[in-house]
């Protein structure tokens, strides 16, 4: 049986995990002297609240080598083969950690590892390709094959309500030249080549940015495989998650369109009111 797993920035529901059976290796969330793991007895509102009376962005942390070989051992039964999920090497280690975590266990040879060159559902997309692939019984090289195929293909994006976590964070090359203006902006970050990049600034409101972003995806998300498509947001109001998915729903394309709260290590990086669309284009 081939067994996926991913690092916890899939950012799949729980309900996800279960239908397709993937298990997760949880990333580190740091709170000063606090170590927490992603989705592990911490919320990301957990983290805002810390964030703003501490005025300051928690680090965040690649799996452990340990966590990740208990949890390849928990899931290695018998000739069982495993294929692992990672965020982009771009911005984080963990698909080196997953690696080592496989050759000290003696089973680098029956588990291959992805570098997703993505994150958040970004990833999760890829994720439930593979599972769907698995439950086929299509053999692990040929799975791998397909997904390296796929990830090129894959178009995350997310507009942000603020700019203080990634700019902190580090990881989006390009915000110092938005920072400390008199209007508000509201860029798009996309991720590309496993690198968060900043475009299109919005001003106003978040609902507004938030319909205008959805609104300027429209053409695009005519391009895309309609399997499936997220909705993934992090601190979003009720109303401006329903509006995006609501006009997401309108174009009548996708057969599934699903709602994905970003986990701890995603909600560190990108602070409260976030929400993206994610999908991957046909080829």
């Amino acid at each position: 049986m081939i067994r996926i797993l991913s690092d916890s920035t899939c950012d799949l529901p729980e309900a996800l995990l279960k239908r397709y059976n993937v298990d997760v290796v949880p990333l580190q969330i740091l709170l000063g002297d606090r170590n927490y793991e992603d989705g592990c007895g911490i919320t990301p509102k957990d983290i805002f609240r810390w964030s703003d009376e501490n005025k300051a962005t928690p680090k965040t942390a690649a799996v452990r080598r340990e966590r990740v070989a208990e949890i390849l051992n928990r899931n290695l039964q018998g000739d069982d083969e495993a294929i692992c999920f990672a965020i982009s090497e771009s911005m984080s280690c963990t698909a080196g950690v997953m690696c080592m975590a496989a050759e000290e266990i003696g089973a680098a040879d029956r588990v291959s590892v992805i570098d997703s060159a993505n994150l958040s559902t970004g990833v999760g997309l890829l994720v439930l390709e593979a599972a769907e692939m698995a439950q086929q019984g299509m053999t692990r090289k040929d799975i791998v094959e397909r997904i390296e195929a796929l990830k090129p293909r894959v178009r995350a994006s997310f507009v942000v309500d603020t700019l203080t976590y990634l700019h902190r964070g580090g990881r989006c090359s390009g915000l110092a030249a938005m920072l400390g203006g008199t209007l508000r902006l509201h860029p798009l970050i996309s991720v590309t080549d496993g690198k968060m990049e900043p475009g299109k600034k919005y001003r106003g409101k978040m609902e507004r940015v938030i319909a205008n972003y959805v609104d300027d995806m429209m053409p695009c998300l005519q391009h895309a495989m309609k399997k499936r498509v997220f909705v993934t947001h992090s601190g979003c109001s009720e109303s401006c998650v329903a509006l995006a998915r609501e006009k997401v729903e309108a174009l009548g394309y996708f057969d599934e369109v699903l709602t994905s709260e970003a986990g701890c290590v995603i909600s560190s990086h990108c602070g409260p009111g976030t929400l993206g669309v994610l999908y991957i284009e046909q080829e």
